[in-house]
């Protein structure tokens, strides 16, 4: 076998090593972006701890094909960035919110699917998914409700205990 062939099955196999290992991902089309605005969305998405990285998509759908997904198939064409994500929902809401930072990039880069526990998200998912706030940050809202719950029930407590001493 020529030495293109291996390291093309090397690829491959890192590819499916990253998609096994994310809990999330999104492939977008990143085309007329310059230099800068990559880079710009490679720090946020590693600062999110997520990769994003430019394949061939002959050796993305591969990938997804020995992993038994085949729904890939129609978008891998074109321009693909394809972005694995540590959790499930800051790959797509990165790339919401750097088109609300930068109305320039609306046309620029333009998710195309996810996939998301071994399931095939379309475009319209992936910008539901992008409204969903992070695990954390529902974990921590709902730690301040019951926190908020427990003050006001300490409070009442408080001011009762209070009203009986005075009388």
């Amino acid at each position: 076998m020529s030495a293109n062939v291996e390291a093309k099955k090397l690829i491959v196999e890192e590819i499916k090593s990253k998609i096994s290992a994310s809990k999330s991902v999104v492939l977008a089309d990143y085309n007329k972006l310059t230099v800068l605005e990559v880079t710009a969305l490679r720090n946020k998405f590693k600062e999110a701890n997520c990769e994003y990285k430019v394949y061939k998509n002959t050796l993305v759908r591969k990938a997804f094909n020995e992993l038994g997904v085949t729904d890939f198939d129609k978008d891998l064409n074109g321009t693909t960035a394809t972005v694995f994500c540590a959790d499930e929902t800051s790959g797509a809401a990165i790339f919401a919110k750097a088109t609300k930072e930068n109305p320039a990039l609306v046309e620029k880069i333009v998710p195309k699917c996810a996939y998301l526990e071994n399931k095939y998200l379309d475009k319209a998912a992936v910008k539901e998914l992008s409204a969903i706030p992070s695990k954390d940050v529902l974990i921590a809202k709902m730690l301040g409700c019951l926190q908020s719950s427990i003050s006001k029930f300490v409070y009442v407590l408080d001011t009762i205990a209070k009203a009986k001493e005075s009388n």
